[in-house]
């Protein structure tokens, strides 16, 4: 392997710093919003754009907040929503620490839009840990489709069967091995070593 391509929700960031917790859990109590009225509104109706770069993530919410949310605008929910949606796994950065060290290539492939993208590596600093990040709204494409991976595997410069690849999501994983890449659905407590054998450390 050459490469590892490495998901961030639900594998390297799991909710809210303090306790884990999901992002929006207090989201009435602190900022005055409902959460399936943002859902239902926001989330379900544009996150679809927005993920895949069509749409600006902070006019789309503000236009949003107006009508369900007057009193909020889209920059405080935004800083409340990445801040709460920040706490990483230290164990498993460390891992990919030593991985990296052996000169194995690290990239996030990720869901993102454009600005929480540079969030994550700019502000939370995964900048230092990782070679690059391939996003959704950077590639116009989405996991699990297909031109997500052929676009990733570009951008890695590298053939599909030389990158590995850690994700949450079974469907994203079985999109990844249709595309010949070595991939294994991460679980809550898995090391990476368990999950692709192949990077295990001898004993």
């Amino acid at each position: 392997m050459k490469v590892l391509m490495v998901d961030v929700d639900g594998v390297l960031i799991h909710g809210r710093p303090v306790d884990g917790l999901p992002l929006f859990t207090y989201l009435e109590r602190d900022l005055g919003l409902r959460v399936d009225l943002l859902q239902q509104e926001f989330f379900q109706t544009h996150w679809r754009d927005i993920i895949i770069g069509r749409e600006a993530l902070e006019p789309r919410l503000a236009d949003v907040l107006a009508k369900i949310a007057p009193h909020l605008s889209a920059e405080t929910l935004i800083d409340y929503w990445f801040e709460n949606d920040s706490r990483l796994d230290r164990s498993l950065l460390e891992e990919l620490a030593a991985l990296r060290q052996s000169g194995i290539t690290l990239l996030l492939a990720t869901n993102q839009e454009h600005r929480r993208a540079r969030y994550l590596m700019e502000q939370i600093g995964l900048n230092a840990h990782f070679d690059d990040i391939i996003y959704s709204a950077a590639l116009g494409h989405r996991k699990p489709s297909p031109d997500f991976f052929r676009l990733a595997t570009e951008r890695a410069g590298v053939l599909p069967g030389e990158i590995a690849f850690i994700d949450d999501m079974a469907e994203n994983i079985e999109a990844a091995r249709q595309f010949g890449w070595n991939a294994a659905q991460w679980t809550e407590g898995a090391t990476l070593g368990g999950a692709l054998p192949v990077f295990a450390r001898p004993a």
